[in-house]
């Protein structure tokens, strides 16, 4: 695997196609717009919504990264099945990964959805910490993208596709409770906790799981995965969806709310992934629990949310180059070694 194609040139793709670069691969990128910053790779301006022509793109690809808003990745994954490369996307959308299941079946490549950080590397955490037990109990992830210096009741602001953040608001989340597999409704299951001294709550929201539940469905009694925000987030946004109707009109929600919360360049990326079982009979727990702010990755400065989720999906990329993961069907985060996957270039940021 050499010449990848990299589709969506945002901060977290242009990040991606860079640190793609840093790691020896041929980079392509695709996108109606050209990245702001001088880039080492070459980039073709196309309509990246407009799918028809992206098996012809993809003719001399070894792969394809989609860093695209989640409801074009399926269109796109059908190209790279056709052409027969791997395939890479950050998605968080259930029937989206359910889809890139069913390709896979007849791949000739990789498909490997959800590389991003939740789902992702949280999955990653996780299932590190299901393998320490000789029976685990419960694992419980939360991830929160935040700026650091919130202001105004909702104390949030949209570093990620707003897109994405309504899709996670709304849509139901598959859970495993008691050892039932089950699903239940977003922004419900509402706790507390601290991290470095900050409160935060935290609720549920659809997709961050990615496969776990099918995974460890008969093995572990509890799985869940929440959101984090700070304090009195969820009841606006019950409030915002529901009461005002706007679950109705999902694209007009995205504008408004990114309208009114902008991103910001001083964020921070909240992991808390604890898990409880047994060892040699007696009961245990294990954590892991990181706040990522913004650092210097090729030759800028980087938004947590963007290099935490680029380098996630670029460590995927450089396991399967080098022949630590599979090099064809359907790759679930959890089958990911975590040492392994923190040993690579990219994904020793996590680490440091």
């Amino acid at each position: 695997m050499k010449k990848i194609a990299v589709l969506g040139l945002g901060k977290v793709g242009n990040l991606a196609a860079l640190l793609l670069d840093e790691s020896g691969f041929e980079l392509t990128g695709f996108d109606v717009k050209t990245p702001r910053e001088t880039v080492p790779y070459a980039v073709r301006n196309i309509d990246v919504a407009d799918v028809s022509g992206l098996k012809d793109a993809f003719g001399d690809m070894d792969a394809v990264l989609s860093c695209l808003p989640y409801h074009l990745n399926i269109e796109v994954a059908n190209a790279a099945h056709a052409a027969g490369i791997h395939y890479f996307d950050l998605t968080e959308d259930v029937p989206t990964t359910n889809h890139m299941i069913q390709l896979a079946a007849t791949s000739k490549g990789l498909m490997a959805p959800q590389c991003g950080l939740a789902p992702g590397f949280v999955g990653i955490v996780g299932a590190a910490q299901i393998g320490e037990f000789d029976a685990c109990r419960s694992v419980r992830m939360r991830v929160g993208a935040l700026p650091q210096n919130p202001t105004g009741l909702m104390g949030y602001s949209f570093n990620w596709s707003p897109a994405g953040v309504v899709n996670e608001y709304l849509n139901d989340c598959e859970v495993i409770e008691a050892g039932e597999r089950k699903w239940v409704s977003p922004m419900e299951w509402l706790e507390t906790l601290y991290i470095n001294g900050v409160k935060l709550e935290a609720f549920t929201t659809s997709g961050g799981l990615g496969t776990m539940c099918d995974t460890f469905h008969g093995v572990v009694e509890n799985i869940d995965y929440k959101t984090m925000r700070y304090p009195g987030h969820m009841e606006l946004m019950n409030f915002f969806f529901h009461e005002l109707l706007m679950r109705d009109r999902r694209e007009l929600a995205g504008d408004i709310l990114v309208n009114a919360k902008p991103p910001v360049e001083d964020d921070v990326v909240f992991v808390h992934v604890a898990s409880e079982g047994t060892i040699d009979g007696r009961l245990s727990r294990r954590e892991f629990v990181q706040s990522y702010r913004p650092i210097k990755i090729a030759g800028s400065e980087r938004t947590a949310i963007a290099w935490t989720t680029s380098a996630s999906v670029v460590a995927v990329i450089e396991m399967v180059r080098d022949g630590l993961l599979p090099a064809k069907g359907f790759l679930k985060q959890e089958d990911i070694p975590l040492g392994a996957f923190l040993n690579t270039r990219t994904g020793a940021f996590y680490d440091s």
